[in-house]
């Protein structure tokens, strides 16, 4: 097996702190925010696969595992030096509906309207990472990997559950006033008995095992239209959401240019354009 160097970076969140001591890999690494996610990476490279089919393996169990992390609902890049020098790097972020607007989040005074684009349907975004996350195994993965065996962890851990991190439990306790303002989000991150969230604690995500479900069956289809696709243009006629069916179908992540240069005698490879690098 090729061995490949990856830099793999979900939808932008909140970073856990890590520590200064380096750790060193043998025969390779699956790093995440996620013991779970990175787990189910290395299992992954035992069945034969490559990087590629590690880092986006890895990147749907932090859609399960890693609430600040990782995403199907959203977006993310990817930066990629294989063995043989050859560069690629990928755009899986999110985009904006056709409806969308410049003065969109202004009310008729051309004033900001307050957390119109931070808290309400209209400010999301054509999701990405689903795309982006099964161009990149399909192009660049071993082909050892199939499918239904990239998306198999992501779909055990949310149908069956996992303890939560002491960060996790946090976040959800620190976001409940704002679950509680949507039934469906209060039916997952909420507890039944309304107590907090503590580390150990096991979270079950039977509508994500679901959508999951659906994207191993069915690839990119199984997201983009069909039943998950319904219910994203359900939540978004619930408000004043401009995603519609044509924005989800024409979806396309994008190969970009990196940005290449050197400092201190290393060559530094990054992400291009639209990201900040």
């Amino acid at each position: 097996m090729k061995k490949l160097l990856i830099w793999y970076i979900l939808l932008v969140g909140y970073i856990n702190g890590a520590g200064t001591d380096p750790v060193f890999g043998e025969n390779g690494m699956v790093v995440s925010t996620s013991r779970q996610a990175s787990i189910a990476g290395i299992e992954i490279l035992k069945k034969g696969g490559n990087a590629i089919d590690a880092a986006c393996a890895t990147g749907f169990v932090l859609a399960v595992t890693s609430s600040s992390n990782g995403n199907v609902g959203g977006g993310g890049f990817m930066v990629v030096h294989k063995a043989d020098s050859t560069i690629f790097t990928l755009d899986y972020r999110e985009i904006a509906p056709a409806a969308a607007h410049q003065d969109m989040f202004l009310d008729s005074n051309s004033e900001v309207i307050d957390n119109m684009s931070l808290r309400t349907r209209a400010a999301s975004g054509v999701p990405g990472s689903v795309d982006g996350l099964l161009k990149a195994w399909k192009d660049h993965g071993s082909g050892n990997i199939s499918r239904r065996e990239l998306l198999a962890s992501a779909i055990a851990l949310a149908e069956r559950g996992f303890e939560l991190s002491h960060y996790e439990a946090q976040r959800f306790n620190n976001n409940k006033d704002l679950f509680l303002k949507n039934k469906a989000a209060a039916k997952i991150f909420i507890r039944e008995d309304r107590k907090p969230w503590k580390a150990g604690d096991r979270f079950i995500q039977k509508d994500l095992s679901r959508t999951l479900k659906r994207i191993s069956r069915d690839g990119r289809d199984g997201f983009y239209t069909g039943k998950t696709a319904d219910l994203i243009i359900a939540e978004m006629n619930r408000g004043i959401g401009l995603i519609t069916h044509e924005d989800l179908l024409k979806y396309e992540s994008k190969y970009r240019d990196p940005i290449i240069g050197s400092f201190k005698g290393y060559d530094i490879i990054s992400m291009g354009l639209p990201s900040s690098g």
